[in-house]
C-alpha cells in the first residue's frame, strides 16, 4: 500500500479524501446548529414583560430548534397582547386609555380586561374593600407608582379630595364595557394584571402542548405539571427583608397552583423615624401599619393568589388570617417581632398544600 506523501504533499486522491471529510464535519456541525435536538430536561425563556420580568421553564423531552422557536415566539406574542391590553407601563394600552377617558359615558372593553375587572370586584367585596383597583391616586399621593416621590405626606384635606374618586364600586362592567361612576377614576391593576398574564400564559403552553411548566411575572408564579423526574416544582417564599442579598423563608411545592406574595419590605421609605410603605390601606388613604411583613396566598387561579395576597396584607396578622381561614384560602403570614425577628402563621389549608398528591 502506497504512502499518501508524495516527496513531502498530499496526492491527488488524498486530497480528495482530505475535502470530503472536512466537509462532512461541516455539515455536521452545521446539522447540529439547526436542526439537532435541544437537549432537556428543562428549558428557561426569560425576558421584560409587563413592567418587570418574566421567566418560563418548561420540562420537555429534547425539542428541535424549530420547536423551540415556536415555543418562544408563542411565549413572546401572548405577553405582548397581554401587555397592550392590562399593563399601565405602555401608555397606549387599553387599561392606560381607559384611564384617560375621563367620562361616564361606556368604554368597549376587550374580554381580558373585562374579566379582570370582574375579578378585582369578587375580591374588594369579599374584603370589605381592602383591595381596590382605584387606588392609584392615594399611592401617587404617599410617593409611590409613576412620578417622583413627594416631599411630604399629604394632608387630611389632600387624601380627603383623592378619596372622592377613589372606591372599587366607581368603576364597573356593563355588558361588554366598562363604566366609571366618577369621571376621573383611574386603574391600577398591578396587584391583579401579572397574576392573570401567568394564568394565560400557562394555558397558551398548555394549548402548544407543554403541560409540565413553570411560569412566573414580576413575583407571581403558577407551577403545572411535574419536572421529568415526577417531582413537582418547588418555589421559594423570601425572608422578608429589604437585602440585598436575599434569603429563604421557606420553600414549598407548586402542583397546579398559581402563587403570589405581598409585603411591604421591597418598597418603602422611612421619614421622622416611621416606615412608610408601597401598600396603602384603600379604606383610611393611608400607608398599612401593622406587623404583618408578607403574606403568600396558594390558590388554582394566580389572579385569585394575587388579589387575595395584597388584601390580606391590608388587613394585617390577625384580620388577615381570620379572614382567610373563614374562606378557606391557603394563605402564609410572616408577622414582624419587635426584637426584628419573624413569626410564621399559616392557613389550615396553606399546610395541606405542602404535601402535593
Amino acid at each position: 500500500m502506497s504512502s499518501p506523501l508524495v516527496r513531502g504533499g498530499l496526492t491527488r486522491r488524498a486530497k480528495v479524501l482530505l475535502v470530503l471529510a472536512v466537509l462532512s464535519l461541516t455539515l455536521a456541525s452545521v446539522h447540529r446548529l439547526y436542526w439537532a435536538e435541544l437537549p432537556g430536561p428543562v428549558f428557561e425563556f426569560s425576558g421584560p414583560a409587563m413592567g418587570t420580568t418574566f421567566l418560563v421553564k418548561v420540562a420537555a423531552d429534547p425539542l428541535s430548534r424549530e420547536e423551540h422557536a415556536a415555543l418562544a415566539w408563542t411565549i413572546r406574542e401572548r405577553l405582548t397582547a397581554l401587555n397592550a391590553s392590562l399593563s399601565t407601563w405602555d401608555p397606549d394600552s387599553e387599561i392606560s386609555r381607559f384611564n384617560r377617558h375621563r367620562s361616564t359615558e361606556l368604554f368597549p372593553a376587550s374580554g381580558e380586561l373585562r374579566k379582570v375587572i370582574s375579578a378585582s370586584w369578587d375580591v374588594s367585596e369579599a374584603s370589605g374593600g381592602a383591595f381596590d383597583i382605584t387606588i392609584r391616586p392615594l399611592v401617587q399621593a404617599w410617593g409611590f407608582g409613576d412620578g417622583a416621590r413627594v416631599t411630604g405626606r399629604p394632608s387630611a384635606a389632600q387624601l380627603d379630595a383623592l378619596r372622592d374618586r377613589v372606591g372599587w364600586q366607581r368603576i364597573r362592567v356593563e355588558g361588554n364595557a366598562l363604566v366609571k361612576s366618577h369621571p376621573e377614576a383611574v386603574c391600577d391593576l398591578s396587584a391583579i394584571a401579572k397574576g392573570y398574564a401567568v394564568d394565560r400564559l400557562s394555558a397558551a403552553l398548555v394549548r402548544l402542548g407543554y403541560p409540565e411548566h413553570l411560569v412566573e411575572i414580576g413575583g407571581e408564579l403558577r407551577g403545572r405539571g411535574r419536572k421529568l423526574d415526577g417531582t413537582p416544582w418547588r418555589v421559594a417564599i423570601e425572608e422578608p427583608l429589604p437585602g440585598p442579598p436575599r434569603s429563604i423563608h421557606d420553600v414549598v411545592p407548586l402542583l397546579n397552583r398559581g402563587m403570589a406574595t405581598s409585603g411591604d419590605y421591597r418598597s418603602y421609605y422611612e421619614r421622622d423615624g416611621l416606615w412608610i410603605s408601597h401598600t396603602i390601606d384603600p379604606r383610611d388613604g393611608r400607608p398599612i401599619r401593622h406587623a404583618l411583613a408578607s403574606v403568600t396566598v396558594l390558590a388554582e387561579e394566580t389572579m385569585t393568589a394575587d388579589a387575595w395576597a395584597t388584601a390580606l396584607n391590608v388587613l394585617g396578622p390577625e384580620a388577615g388570617y381570620g379572614l382567610a381561614e373563614e374562606r378557606g384560602l391557603a394563605a402564609h403570614f410572616i408577622v414582624r417581632q419587635k426584637d426584628g425577628t419573624f413569626r410564621s402563621r399559616e392557613t389550615p389549608m396553606f399546610t395541606a398544600l405542602r404535601t402535593p398528591l
